[in-house]
């Protein structure tokens, strides 16, 4: 229960510019082409592809998102590993971030995201630097429905993702667009649930004290 309540009074605070709020996940992505050419198309026709197509492997999609001022930015690495984990904290703190106090996070339970990853990847002089920038908050475990920046992610697949994408740089290439639409659109989520509606509507995940 701390760990949601934790996470829902971070919500609620105000926008502070010293200490930005930001969400961070990430994704798996399959890289897909076709096998064939697309058929040519006639004024009002939709486009029509083979329903067969070439695997070209996977690879990770990570998003950071600021629901206060209504940025994301997305990066895509070859794989979800510890280090790719630490080298996007790395790049939050020194250059997304590079003037804040504290940068307050909310992440999921992911083995990655963690101090460890960041001691494996970098010297411990550089590990404790960005971590010292970092306040961490998890959601709970089987909770990470509560990281607004899930909502994002569904709606890039939705919006961007429903589409055969061969390879990184493509992939990449067509986020960037996806992400700097939503930035300058302003679009933002606006969360409702707050620690009382959970002690309501899931009161019964919480323990019940009995009387003395």
């Amino acid at each position: 229960m701390w760990r949601m309540e934790d996470v829902l009074c971070e919500y609620g605070r105000p926008y502070d510019p010293a200490r930005p709020q930001v969400c961070i996940d990430e994704r798996p992505c399959q890289l897909l082409s076709d096998s064939r050419p697309s058929l040519p198309t006639l004024p009002g026709q939709v486009a029509r592809f083979d329903y067969e197509y070439e695997r070209h492997g996977m690879c990770t999609l990570f998003m950071i998102f600021q629901p206060h001022t209504a940025w994301r930015t997305t990066k895509v690495t070859a794989h979800r590993k510890g280090p790719d984990f630490a080298e996007l904290m790395r790049e939050l703190v020194d250059v997304h971030f590079p003037q804040a106090e504290t940068i307050r996070v909310v992440l999921d339970n992911l083995n990655i995201h963690s101090p460890a990853s960041l001691y494996a990847a970098f010297e411990p002089a550089e590990a404790l630097r960005i971590l010292q920038k970092l306040e961490v908050h998890y959601t709970p475990k089987h909770g990470s429905w509560l990281n607004m920046v899930e909502i994002e992610l569904s709606i890039l697949v939705r919006q961007c993702l429903g589409q055969r994408i061969p390879d990184m740089q493509t992939l990449q290439h067509e986020v960037n667009a996806w992400q700097d639409y939503r930035n300058t659109q302003r679009a933002t989520i606006h969360w409702q649930f707050s620690v009382e509606n959970a002690r309501i509507k899931l009161a019964r995940l919480y323990p019940s004290l009995s009387p003395r």
